[in-house]
């Protein structure tokens, strides 16, 4: 049992993260102790970072209890660095974090301000100067690289600043000197962003939070056209949306619908999200109100200029797709789907089930192999997703059809059959391991038809020749209709 970590009062009576438990305890009799849940503490971390999105869109984690915002270009709407950084520390002060934070032209050199110089602000150019005071530990490197500093007699950065970069990485490697480097603001390591940034992006900042459904949604309106107005610009269409509400309490709500095919009227974005909005599980809870609503579009693609006057088919198609995408937003678009045929023998492989919102278009030019007229159809009405076993008492070997099966706790015999149609599995595949199939269109004496197959052949197959032939299993794949 070690300490994970400890606030103020605890560093003061002298105990350190890494301590056992029961040395703690020895030296501070009156500690307070808690399991330490760490999957708590990264949910909390994310919480935080969802908030702080409502200053920048660039928002990276710094396990285990770290966070990067770029706010390139966004402090001028908050009053300046200085606001900005007193706005998100006083914010998060008042929800009882314990906050440590600076600014600074590289990320290393802000990490590094955090943990001895909070609240600086570093111009362009003075980082040197800024961390050189600093122990060496405000770098957060290794412990061992940090006592091999302290036994060399560099206790500062500026100490080791000092040293020929190629003496520090002969001692300590190059990836310590690298973030040595970075510290002084000689280069910068980029951030990696929690969420990849929008194509566009239109907010709304209330001074006073919004709680009602018709001001959430004249707002949302408004927003989606200004959105259309900075795509049009570009001639752009947006595919993907996603709706932001900020709560004042910190939480944050985030709704996205998917469209076939670029949106560029705002009355169409709009009543997606009203069919989102109206179809949600979990209401949208305005809480204490949203002090922010953000629409932006994640994913967009140039739009196609077609003849639409006298061409009905592009008028149909149009149609189809935002029924689809209305459709889509409502159920959720993984359920509405189309089918597309796959160059394969294997019955179960032989259609693939995609969104339909994505793949319209290549299901309408799919081609599918023809009917034979005056011919029963050769695949059954419905197939099933898993063949389902059935009971063969006695059948015609070597490869004849049943007399007699039971499914489903049903006896059916059998009145007339056609096959059988031998499928073998693909062996380039599946190694070979698949046994063959022989399937038969079978009809009973009350005139149900099935498509039922054998697994493995009476001969040949199972090649154990320990293995009965009884072991030849049956199953029923589909219904005609």
């Amino acid at each position: 049992m070690l300490i994970h970590s400890l606030d103020e009062a605890a560093v003061r009576a002298g105990l350190s993260i890494g301590l056992p438990l029961a040395n703690a305890r020895a030296i501070c009799p009156e500690l307070t102790v808690f399991d330490a849940d760490e999957v708590a503490d990264r949910k909390t971390l994310d919480d935080i970072a969802d908030w702080c999105d409502r200053f920048t869109p660039l928002v990276a984690l710094d396990p285990p209890y770290g966070l990067f915002l770029d706010i390139t270009g966004c402090t001028h709407l908050f009053g300046g660095e200085r606001a900005l950084l007193q706005i998100v520390s006083g914010a998060l002060s008042r929800r009882g974090f314990a906050v440590s934070a600076a600014i600074a032209s590289t990320s290393i050199c802000a990490r590094t301000l955090t943990r001895h110089a909070s609240g600086k602000i570093v111009a362009d150019g003075e980082e040197a100067e800024a961390v050189a005071p600093l122990p060496i530990s405000a770098l957060g490197a290794s412990d061992a690289i940090t006592a091999g500093l302290r036994r060399a007699g560099l206790k500062t950065i500026g100490d080791v600043a000092l040293r020929a970069p190629h003496e520090i990485t002969a001692r300590f490697g190059a990836s310590f000197t690298t973030l040595l480097a970075h510290a002084l603001g000689q280069g910068d390591a980029p951030i990696s962003p929690r969420k990849p940034l929008p194509d566009y992006i239109v907010e709304k900042r209330f001074p006073d939070p919004v709680t009602t459904d018709t001001v959430i949604a004249m707002n949302l309106s408004a927003l989606a056209a200004m959105l259309v107005t900075a795509m049009d610009r570009q001639g752009k269409g947006a595919r993907r949306l996603d709706a932001s509400f900020f709560r004042t309490d910190g939480a944050v709500r985030t709704i996205s619908v998917d469209t076939g095919r670029p949106v560029t009227k705002p009355e169409v974005i709009d009543r997606l999200f009203r069919e989102r909005l109206d179809a949600l599980n979990d209401p949208l809870d305005p809480g204490f109100g949203f002090d922010l609503i953000r629409l932006s579009a994640s994913r967009t693609e140039i739009v196609v200029q077609q003849q639409r006057d006298l061409d009905a088919n592009v008028h149909d198609n149009d149609e189809l797709s935002a029924l689809i995408d209305r459709i889509a937003a409502r159920i959720g678009g993984k359920r509405v789907v189309v089918h597309l045929p796959q160059d394969t023998h294997i019955p179960e492989s032989a259609v693939l089930a995609v969104a339909a919102q994505h793949h319209l278009a290549a299901a309408a030019q799919a081609a599918w192999p023809e009917r034979i007229e005056s011919e029963p159809p050769l695949r059954p009405l419905r197939l099933f997703d898993k063949p389902e076993p059935i009971k063969v008492p006695f059948a015609t070997v070597p490869d004849g059809p049943p007399h007699q099966f039971t499914w489903r706790r049903v006896t059916h015999t059998v009145a007339r059959v056609e096959g059988p149609e031998r499928i073998a599995m693909e062996w380039w595949k599946q190694n070979g391991d698949g046994p063959t199939r022989d399937y038969f269109r079978i009809e009973d004496e009350a005139g149900l038809r099935f498509w039922i197959f054998r697994d493995g052949l009476y001969e040949s197959e199972p090649a154990d020749a320990e293995v009965e032939p009884g072991s030849v299993r049956w199953f029923v794949h589909g219904l005609f209709a």
